[in-house]
Parts: structure tokens; sequence; C-alpha cells
């Protein structure tokens, strides 16, 4: 039976206020939890419950908005393959492969990144963090609670910026006029191809080529020109060697070939090509080009003895005449 305020002693009346004010306390916390989430929600967030017994997930607009779908679009309820049907082939296996650690009890929290197939056909990332929130009584996980973030931009800012690395590590590896590798390049892969070579026994060449009198062109001619002709030789010598080799411009007026896997003979006819190919391209009327080449195979010693000793042949090409190649 209720009691009459009239008959309530102070202390109920103070102890029944004190019960009143925590619940309103409580519930204020609530509704300002859920003015958040509401917040939160409206711009990239969503969430979703997996009820396993029944295989329906029920989930917040961003969910299917960001897919194309409009709500009136779905049932208030979808099976999970729903959205396991769209995944991306190439994330499909991984991506139930972490849901399936999660349900076994292997990890606290099912956590992954992946991409599904919207309604028109495009895929959008996706960031998802669920966690199995109830067990049945033999302690299998019956229903699951999770948080999703539309990731697309980011990825999309994350992929452009990884290319853009890219395009500056390579840049950073070319010969700022010739556009073929630079001295820092050549030397760190003739390095790598000596260090191959060793491993698997394989045989190993390069080839050195110098322009001749290539200070009476910029004398001559000036400059520019003098530029045009090293453009011109770079183009030349990467036109005429195998996607695995490697042409650079080592310095002023010297060029580089690394020939993996090529014996000192066959570097040797690659580098008589080149010869010839330079000797017969139209520089002009009144400008003929020559370069002397030398090939060195690799035999075991340190880069800068493999370099040395074709310095040394690339002496006796210039004192026996020039416009040769010295094996």
């Amino acid at each position: 039976m209720n009691m009459a305020y009239s008959e309530w002693t102070r202390q109920q009346l103070v102890d029944r206020i004190r019960e009143l004010d925590a619940l309103n306390q409580a519930l204020l916390r609530e509704q300002e939890q859920e003015v958040r989430l509401e917040f939160a929600w409206s711009g990239n967030l969503g969430h979703w419950y997996w009820d396993m017994v029944s295989n329906t997930v029920t989930f917040n607009p961003l969910k299917v908005t960001t897919l194309g779908y409009q709500m009136d679009e779905l049932p208030g309820q979808v099976s999970y393959q729903f959205f396991t049907d769209k995944l991306h082939p190439d994330d499909f296996q991984k991506t139930m492969d972490i849901m399936l650690d999660h349900l076994h009890g292997k990890t606290p929290v099912y956590e992954a990144e992946y991409r599904i197939r919207a309604k028109d056909g495009r895929y959008r990332w996706y960031y998802d963090r669920d966690k199995v929130t109830r067990y049945d009584a033999d302690g299998k996980p019956v229903f699951l609670s999770g948080i999703v973030f539309d990731i697309t931009e980011k990825k999309a800012t994350q992929v452009e910026l990884e290319e853009k690395n890219k395009l500056l590590a390579k840049m950073s590896e070319l010969d700022g006029l010739t556009r073929i590798s630079n001295h820092r390049a050549l030397v760190e892969r003739l390095k790598s191809e000596t260090e191959r070579s060793d491993q698997k026994q394989t045989p190993l060449a390069i080839a050195i080529f110098d322009i001749d009198n290539f200070k009476q062109v910029n004398d001559s001619k000036g400059h520019i020109i003098g530029d045009e002709v090293l453009v011109h030789v770079a183009a030349v010598i990467r036109s005429n060697i195998r996607d695995t080799d490697l042409a650079g411009r080592y310095g002023g007026e010297e060029f580089l070939v690394i020939f993996p896997e090529t014996d000192l003979r066959g570097a040797g006819l690659t580098a008589e090509r080149i010869r010839q190919a330079i000797a017969a391209f139209p520089f002009g009327e009144t400008l003929s080009i020559s370069v002397s080449g030398v090939v060195q195979d690799y035999r075991g010693q340190s880069t800068t003895e493999l370099i040395h000793e074709a310095d040394m042949k690339m002496y006796q090409a210039k004192r026996n005449g020039k416009n040769q190649i010295v094996i």
C-alpha cells in the first residue's frame, strides 16, 4: 500500500529524493551519450548488430547509405550474407578468417579493413571493429556488436601518397638530364648484382662508354648542344639493352651498363651494337659523335676493383684511336 507523503519520515523523503536525483542524472547521461553517438553516426561512423541465432543484422543508416542504398529500400534486418556477398574478392578470405578467429575466442575483438561493393558497382573501404557481446549456456557466441567507419577517402589519400612517394623514390634514382639511372642507383644496383652473382653462381658483366672528344663539342657547339648529345647517347644506349639490364649516367660524359647473367662475350656483342648505333645516329650535319667502350666481367672482385679494371681498359681504348670497344 502506498504511503501518503505526510506519513513518510524526513529520512525516507531525503532517501527518495536522492534516488530520484540519481535516476535523473543517469537518464541525462544516457541522453547525452545518445546525442554524442548520433553526432558521430551522422559523420562516417556506423554501428551494426548480428544475431547469430537468427542470422539477422540490424544497422544504422550509415552502414548502408554509404553503399548507395536508402533505408526504405531495405528491410529493417538483413542476413549477414547481405554484406559478406559484397566483399571484394581480394578481401573476402582474409576478412572471414579474422571473423572466425574472433568467434573461436582467438582474438579479443574482430578488427578488419575491407572493401564492399556499393549499389553502383564500385567498392568502398571500411574499417570494422566488433566484439561478441553475448554467449549461450554452452559458451557459444550468439550476438555480436560492432562499429564501422567509412574510410574510402582516407584510403584514396593514402594510395595517392604512396604513389607520390614511389614517384619521388624513382626520381631520386634518375639522372636529371638524361632520365636514366644516376651514379648512386648504379652503384647500389651493381652491389646487389654482384651479391646475387655470388649466391647463384651466375655470370655478370658491365660496360662503360665514354663520349669521344666531348670537351671539344661543348667548347665548339656550346653546353646546350652538349646536353642534347648526352640525352641522345643515353636514349641510344637504353634502346639497345634488355629490360633486365640497367643503364645509367655514371658521371659527366661517361655511361655504365650492368648486364646481369651475361658473360663477357654477350656483353661485348651488345656493347659493339651500341657503339655502332651511336656512330650512326644523326646528331647533325656538322657534328659527329662516337664513343669508346670497354667490357669487364665480374670474377669475385669488389665493385671498386671491377670499375677500376674497366677504367684501365678505357685508357687503352682512347690510346688506340677511340671509337672502339675493348674487351
